[in-house]
C-alpha cells in the first residue's frame, strides 16, 4: 500500500519529534506541535495505518509511537530535505581543515570535526594507495650503495623505502635512475605501474641495469604490494550519550566491532565508486550483526571526481538524518578540495 501525503506528513512529524525529544510521540502532541490541519482522531487513524504497515510501533509502556527501521528508511528515501549548513557551520569546517599541515593532519582533523559536528562516532579512511597516482619519485643517496626512495602520491600520501644497491653507484647515476623512473611512472595510477616498472629494467642501458633492478623490486613493493588500509576513528564516547545498545542491551559488542579495521572499511563503503553518492544504512540493513542497532551515513571523498577513500559516521537509528547527511557531504567536499589543491 502506498501512503498518501498526509500519512507521510504524520510519519515525518513522528520521526522529527522522536529524534528531538527521545520520547514516544502521541497524536495530541503531533496536533499541537505540527500544523497538520486535521483532528486528533484523524491523526490516530493515520498512526494506526502507519503501525499496520510497519513504519511505527508502540513501546510497551507508552501510548505514543516511535519509528521503526522501516519508518526511518522511508523518511530518508522520500521525506527528508537535506538541511543546508549554516554559513557559521561552513566557516567552522573551512577554518578547521584549512590549517592542516599534511595528509595525516587532514585525516585526523576531519575525523575529529565529523565527530564534533554530528556528535556521533566518525570514521575516515586514509587515501587508499590502490586509488592513487604517482606524483613524484625522489631518490636520495644515503651512501654509495644505499638510496632512500620517496614516493609521493597525488593524494599527498608519502611512502619511504631504503634501496640496497648491488654495487657502489655515483650520484650522477642515481640522478639518471630518478629521471627515468619519473618519466615512466609520473602521473600513472599505482595499480597500472607493475608492467611499467618492468619496462624500466628492460629499457635500462646495461651499466644501469643492476641498480635499476634493485630499485624496481623496491618500487613494486611500495607501489603494488601495500594492501593494508589505514583508518582514523573518533567520537566513540558519543555512543554512551546516544542510547545505543545492541540486542543484548550492551554496548560492548558494538565497541568491539568498531575495533576491527575490516569492519570499519566495510562500514564506510570504501568500494563505492561515486564520490557524490551518500549511503545510508539503517538498523537491520547493516550486514555486521553487532551494529544492527545503529545507522551509518557514509560517502566517498577525493580530488575532483576521483574517489580515494571513504568517510562516515555511526550512531543510533534515532538520529538527525537530514542534518547528518548534509554534514558528511559537506566535510567530504571540503576535504576533496584540499586534496585537489595540494
Amino acid at each position: 500500500m502506498s501512503l498518501d501525503d498526509r500519512k507521510l506528513d504524520v510519519l515525518r512529524a513522528i520521526v522529527q519529534d522522536y529524534v528531538s525529544t527521545q520520547e514516544p510521540v502521541g497524536s495530541k502532541a503531533l496536533v499541537e506541535r505540527h500544523h497538520l490541519r486535521v483532528s486528533p482522531a484523524t491523526i490516530r487513524n493515520d498512526m494506526a495505518v502507519l503501525e499496520d504497515e510497519g513504519y511505527i510501533r508502540q513501546p510497551h509502556t507508552s501510548a505514543g509511537r516511535v519509528p521503526t527501521d522501516r519508518g526511518y528508511r522511508l523518511f530518508v528515501d522520500k521525506l527528508s530535505r537535506i538541511k543546508p549548513l549554516s554559513p557559521a557551520e561552513r566557516r567552522a569546517i573551512e577554518r578547521f581543515l584549512i590549517g592542516a599541515v599534511d595528509l595525516d593532519d587532514v585525516v585526523h582533523r576531519t575525523v575529529r570535526l565529523l565527530a564534533q559536528l554530528t556528535r556521533q562516532v566518525a570514521v575516515v579512511q586514509f587515501p587508499s594507495l590502490s586509488r592513487s597516482s604517482v606524483r613524484h619519485l625522489e631518490l636520495v643517496p644515503v651512501s654509495t650503495t644505499r638510496i632512500m626512495l620517496v614516493m609521493i602520491a597525488d593524494t599527498g600520501r608519502v611512502e619511504q623505502r631504503l634501496v640496497e644497491l648491488p654495487a657502489p653507484t655515483p650520484e650522477t647515476d642515481v640522478l639518471r635512475l630518478r629521471t627515468a623512473a619519473n618519466e615512466k611512472l609520473g602521473g600513472q595510477r599505482l595499480v597500472d605501474t607493475p608492467p611499467l616498472v618492468q619496462d624500466l629494467v628492460d629499457e635500462s642501458e646495461p651499466g644501469l641495469r643492476p641498480a635499476m633492478g634493485a630499485l624496481a623490486s623496491v618500487l613494486l613493493e611500495t607501489l603494488v604490494e601495500r594492501t593494508e588500509e589505514r583508518i582514523a576513528l573518533a567520537g566513540t564516547a558519543n555512543l554512551t550519550r546516544g542510547g545505543i545498545l545492541d540486542f543484548q542491551g550492551s554496548l560492548r559488542p558494538i565497541l568491539e566491532a568498531l575495533e576491527e579495521e575490516v569492519v570499519l572499511l566495510k562500514l564506510i563503503g570504501s568500494a563505492e565508486p561515486d564520490t557524490a553518492t551518500t549511503r545510508v544504512l539503517i538498523g537491520d540493513e547493516n550486514e555486521i550483526e553487532h551494529l544492527r542497532a545503529t545507522s551509518v551515513i557514509s560517502t566517498g571523498y577525493g580530488p575532483g571526481s576521483t574517489v580515494v577513500g571513504g568517510m562516515g559516521v555511526l550512531g543510533p537509528t534515532r538520529m538527525d538524518y537530514p542534518g547528518t547527511i548534509a554534514t558528511v557531504s559537506a566535510v567530504a567536499r571540503y576535504v576533496g578540495e584540499i586534496l585537489a589543491q595540494n
